[in-house]
């Protein structure tokens, strides 16, 4: 199955992050800039229902993830600074092989993240 999905952790609380606004992004080499192509929301499972792109949809290039992370956790009613540490995570990453599958899992708290390829 090719195209681009994530999922998301809370590793403060040990459960998924659920409705966490997520926005994709690629960037245009002729504008340079980046141009957004969709954005969805996690469910209840920290996952996106549909991929974000599917296997079709997706071209090699820059691609860029931007989660809203500081929203998410002022719903879970913990104190934070304002501005928070982290209001949102962006992640950039390259795709070389349009064919493959590419997860990108986000790992977070409201001091520090991961991320990764997963499978």
């Amino acid at each position: 199955m090719a195209g681009i999905t994530t999922h998301i952790l809370d590793l403060t609380h040990g459960k998924p992050a659920d409705h966490v606004a997520v926005a994709l992004y690629i960037f245009d080499s002729a504008q340079s800039a980046w141009t957004s192509l969709k954005k969805a929301a996690t469910n209840s499972d920290g996952r996106l229902d549909s991929p974000l792109l599917s296997g079709e949809e997706v071209e090699a290039g820059k691609y860029k993830l931007v989660f809203s992370i500081g929203d998410y956790f002022r719903r879970q009613e913990i104190s934070l600074p304002d501005p928070p540490f982290l209001e949102e995570v962006p992640v950039c990453f390259g795709i070389a092989d349009p064919a493959s599958h590419y997860h990108i899992p986000l790992l977070v708290s409201p001091w520090g993240y991961q991320v990764y390829r997963g499978s």
